[in-house]
């Protein structure tokens, strides 16, 4: 598959993730249920945006082979900010494992919100006008 037709197709995946992860944010408080969706919602948005963030690096001549090399790859390519918030995201994938406990689900929804959300909106946008760039 052209590789730039392929960042593309994910990108169009992410935004409509990134769409429910936005609705997910938007509630005041949660439930149980609730709260395990938006980890949940968060995770799968998480992983569409690195994934993305690796097929445009591909596009661009790069060779990715793991989540963690693309983020320090899309840092260094000026395609993110912030990467210790990004590392912390993805070392935070473990932690978000164990939402069974009460503590640990509080935690993972005050990150996603405070902090994992904005970061994510962020690559999101700079996709997306990297994209429209490119047609």
């Amino acid at each position: 598959m052209n590789d730039n037709l392929r960042w593309k197709q994910r990108l169009q995946n992410l935004n409509k993730a990134f769409s429910r992860l936005r609705h997910a944010c938007t509630l005041p408080e949660y439930n149980e249920l609730e709260m395990a969706g938006l980890v949940q919602t968060y995770e799968f948005t998480f992983e569409l945006c690195w994934k993305t963030l690796k097929d445009k690096l591909v596009y661009d001549g790069y060779s990715v082979n793991s989540p963690r090399e693309a983020i320090r790859q899309a840092f260094g390519a000026d395609l993110i900010g912030h990467i210790d918030c990004w590392l912390q995201a993805l070392e935070s994938r473990n932690l978000f494992v164990h939402t069974y406990d009460d503590s640990i689900a509080e935690e993972a929804v005050s990150l996603i919100k405070g902090k994992f959300f904005p970061m994510l909106a962020q690559c999101v946008e700079n996709l997306n006008m990297m994209a429209e760039k490119e047609d």
